[in-house]
């Protein structure tokens, strides 16, 4: 296991957010939505990982009730689909077993490099295409029996973490 967990106002996790695509305020020290979420951080502080759980009453697209990927950035050397079944592995160990829509994810093929497959990293790590958004983004979708068994997060390194992070579990 190679995240750590961190928090969503991380000012490591808000350096790596303001290269991703999705950002919408470059520069702020929030970089997830409101509500339930986390946070990993790869012990190097070179990748970033958001998973959220909305509320299913206010989520507008046909998944309402998954957890969401809301932003991965990888700037390590570690294989992308690798740390994604890990941070999969760490959002079940948080949050136990998931909802039955398992997760989601959400990727503007417009705005990432061009790729015969947009999301392949999400596709190698077992997730799989179902479709668009209304918006037109790809939808990837990782069902629970696909999933990997829960894994918490290792402890934090106490020199590499800031005083808000804490373990997983």
């Amino acid at each position: 296991m190679r995240w750590v967990r961190s928090h969503h106002a991380d000012p490591r996790g808000a350096r790596i957010a303001d290269r991703h695509y999705s950002r919408k305020t470059i520069g702020a020290p929030q970089f997830m939505p409101p509500g339930r979420k986390l946070v990993l951080l790869t012990a190097e502080g070179n990748a970033l990982w958001g998973s959220s759980w909305p509320f299913a009453e206010y989520v507008r697209h046909a998944w309402a009730g998954a957890w969401l990927c809301t932003i991965f950035r990888n700037e390590s050397p570690h294989l992308s689909s690798e740390l994604i079944r890990e941070a999969v592995a760490a959002t079940r160990a948080y949050w136990g077993d998931p909802p039955d829509l398992g997760m989601v994810t959400f990727v503007d093929a417009g705005k990432v490099r061009h790729k015969r497959d947009p999301g392949r990293c999400f596709l190698r790590a077992g997730f799989v295409n179902v479709g668009h958004t209304k918006g037109g983004q790809v939808a990837l979708q990782l069902l629970p029996c696909d999933m990997p068994v829960a894994e918490p997060c290792v402890h934090a390194n106490l020199t590499l973490v800031t005083q808000k992070e804490e373990t997983c579990a």
